[in-house]
């Protein structure tokens, strides 16, 4: 029976910076059972700080809801830029040369929101997700920057906005059955935790009845 869960984020964001031990922890509790998938789901001009204070004020609160040892960086904002394009694209690219886990968007957003480099400049950006990926730093730039990856990042966008939320992260949990649970703003690993656990009961009852009475009858 298959279950999936589909991570959506901005690789700028703080929050899905600190949901990312929760997706982690999903991996491994549930390796082999549940498909897991990530996409970009730009921020636009309505969700980004207008200056540095006000990013700073934002840090503060997720540091210290979350409890982190450390502060992020602003170092990296452009005050007046309506999205960033460059690392959430070079992330995507990286998936064209086979780099399909986690470790290139994690890598820029490391980069970006713990050191503070201006990953906004798409060479920066390349330059990290080449050196994370083992990749051509040219041929990362070039693919990052074509139509087909910008394209590709505003439909994934264009399809969380269809979930009606307007949170990243959020995370959508699907199953063969019909369930579906969305979970919008959430960056701790519980609540995830039971609901994949009730879907993934409900779908073994779906195969236990299967096994005993088949197919429904006509």
């Amino acid at each position: 029976m298959r279950i999936s869960v589909t991570y959506y984020l901005d690789v700028i964001s703080s929050w899905c910076f600190f949901a990312e031990p929760a997706w982690a922890e999903l991996k491994r509790r549930y390796e082999g059972r549940v498909e897991f998938l990530w996409k970009i789901a730009l921020l636009d001009k309505t969700g980004l700080p207008a200056s540095h204070e006000q990013e700073e004020w934002f840090y503060r609160r997720s540091g210290t809801i979350m409890r982190s040892p450390f502060m992020l960086s602003s170092a990296w904002f452009e005050p007046g830029q309506p999205e960033y394009l460059a690392p959430n694209c070079v992330a995507e690219a990286a998936r064209d040369f086979g780099v399909t886990d986690d470790r290139v968007r994690l890598a820029l957003a490391y980069a970006g929101l713990h050191e503070g480099k201006r990953f906004g400049d798409w060479k920066i950006a390349a330059e990290i997700g080449a050196k994370a990926g083992n990749l051509d730093t040219k041929e990362l730039l070039e693919r990052a920057r074509s139509v087909v990856i910008e394209t590709r990042v505003r439909a994934d966008t264009a399809d969380f906005h269809s979930l009606k939320v307007t949170q990243r992260p959020t995370f959508v949990l699907d199953s063969e059955i019909g369930d579906r649970a969305v979970f919008s703003g959430f960056a701790r690993a519980t609540p995830l935790v039971t609901a994949l656990g009730a879907m993934l009961d409900d779908a073994e009852a779906y195969t236990t009845h299967a096994a005993h009475f088949g197919v429904p009858p006509a």
